[in-house]
C-alpha cells in the first residue's frame, strides 16, 4: 500500500476488520482496568512512560518488525498538547530515536475513559531508506485512550515508496505521574 493508495478500499477495510474490533476490546479493558470513574476529571500534567510500539505493517510480505520495543516518555501539558520522546528499535532492526508534538484538539469520555483524536508531528531518525538514517519530520493522525493509569496511542503511518513501511501502530502506555 502506498501514500496515494492510503484512502483506497484496502485500509477501510483493513480499519473495519482489524482496528474496530480492536478498540471495541480495548476501550473496555481500559476502563475495567483503569477504576476511573464518570465525575473524575482528567488532571494536568501528566507522565506516561511507554515500552515502545507495536506495528502491524502493511506489506505483509516482508519481513519486518512488529515489536518495536524501546523507551520513552510523554508529558500531557494540558488536554489538546502533549510532547513525547523515547527511542526504540525500528521495523528495519535499527535503533531509531523520535520526538513529537502532539495536537488532540478533539475529546470523548466514553464509559470513564478520556479519549482524545488529533495529529502528532513528530522528528525520526535510525532509517536508513530516509535521509542515510538522518532526521526527518513527518505528521501522523493520532488516537489517544487514556484510563487512569494505563493507556493507549493509535497512529496510521502510511507507506511513502521504499522509504517508509506503513502501518497501524500501538502504543501502550502507563500513567506514572
Amino acid at each position: 500500500m502506498h501514500a496515494r493508495d492510503f484512502l483506497g478500499a484496502t485500509v477501510p477495510g483493513l480499519l473495519r476488520r482489524v482496528l474496530l474490533p480492536f478498540l471495541g476490546t480495548a476501550i473496555p479493558l481500559l476502563a475495567a482496568v483503569s477504576g476511573v470513574r464518570a465525575e473524575d476529571a482528567p488532571t494536568t500534567p501528566q507522565v506516561w512512560l511507554n515500552a515502545g510500539f507495536l506495528s502491524w505493517h502493511f506489506q505483509r510480505d516482508e519481513d519486518l518488525r512488529g515489536t518495536n520495543w524501546g523507551w520513552g516518555v510523554e508529558v500531557v501539558v494540558t488536554p489538546d498538547h502533549a510532547a513525547m520522546a523515547g527511542n526504540y528499535i525500528n521495523s528495519d532492526g535499527d535503533r531509531s530515536n523520535y520526538v513529537a508534538y502532539q495536537w488532540r484538539p478533539l475529546h470523548w469520555r466514553p464509559q470513564g475513559i478520556d479519549v482524545s483524536a488529533g495529529i502528532a508531528v513528530g522528528a525520526f531518525d535510525g532509517y536508513q531508506s530516509v535521509n542515510n538514517g538522518g532526521w526527518y519530520v513527518v505528521p501522523v493522525p493520532l488516537l489517544a485512550v487514556e484510563g487512569r493509569r494505563l493507556g493507549a496511542n493509535f497512529t496510521i503511518v502510511p507507506t511513502i515508496d521504499d522509504k517508509v513501511h506503513g502501518a497501524i501502530v500501538v502504543q501502550i502506555k502507563l500513567r506514572v505521574w
